[in-house]
């Protein structure tokens, strides 16, 4: 088999840049043994990480051809390249408890996706290093102030330090995207669980960002009592807020629902 066919409807496009492979998987930093690559292609990640003995990998493909190509390729890692879709997989039949990082040239259709189901593991991956569209890597990683600055930001760092590492150009894949690329890494930060009512915090994102270019008051006014309740936040707009903002609101509504 000489190579893997890009697929349009799994958002495909493989990284032909080895020495951005190389610095993708120097990237990690965790010191984790455990690795989860998403998304392997045609292995241009997954040589490097094979190549390691930091690391025991464990490469994760929807695509069944790139699948049989890694096998062909890598017979003695065969066991360690799985067909499987990550937004549904058990997790738990690749390291157990363990701790593990993940990596990966994210398919662009679903990297968002990708993270929030990292998000269900939180507590059992401490790194992520991926590729993702520029705009998105930039979203998730933009501060308070920022346009950029949404629901993906505040969730994500919430749990995770992201770092914007570097950017790539359209020119280093196959098929070329018609954006640039950018990879970022996340590190787990010590909050084990946020100090407020974390569903109530989550649905207070995503009614205020929803609703982004109205003031707080107006956006998340269904959450808020009908009298009695007044508070500077209520009029900001949700980008002006930090993680730390949107918990002490969480807690605030909390109490003044409570009463």
């Amino acid at each position: 088999m000489a190579q893997v066919r890009a697929k349009k409807n799994l958002g495909q496009h493989f990284l032909t840049d080895n020495h951005v492979a190389c610095r993708i998987v120097e990237s990690l930093t965790s010191n984790i043994p455990n690795v989860l690559e998403i998304g392997p292609g045609m292995g241009v990640l997954t040589q490097y990480l094979f190549q390691s003995e930091a690391y025991t990998t464990i490469a994760l493909d929807i695509d069944i051809e790139s699948i049989d190509y890694l096998k062909n390729k890598y017979p003695e890692h065969s066991s360690q390249i799985i067909h499987g879709d990550f937004l549904c997989a058990d997790l738990s039949t690749f390291f157990g408890e363990e701790p593990f990082a993940v990596i990966g040239n994210f398919p662009y259709n679903i990297s968002t996706q990708i993270l929030f189901r990292i998000l269900q593991f939180k507590n059992q991956v401490p790194e992520v290093v991926g590729m993702f569209q520029k705009e998105v890597a930039m979203r998730i990683a933009a501060p308070p102030g920022s346009k950029t600055y949404g629901i993906t930001s505040v969730l994500l760092q919430s749990y995770y330090d992201i770092e914007y590492l570097f950017t790539v150009d359209e020119h280093q894949f196959a098929p070329p995207p018609k954006v640039k690329s950018a990879v970022i890494r996340l590190t787990r930060n010590n909050v084990e669980k946020l100090d407020c009512d974390e569903v109530l915090f989550v649905k207070l994102v995503k009614a205020a960002f929803n609703q982004r270019r109205k003031m707080m008051r107006n956006s998340i006014k269904s959450f808020c009592p009908e009298t009695g309740f007044s508070h500077p936040f209520l009029e900001k707009r949700p980008e002006q807020l930090s993680v730390g903002d949107f918990i002490l609101l969480t807690n605030l509504i909390s109490l003044a629902q409570c009463k």
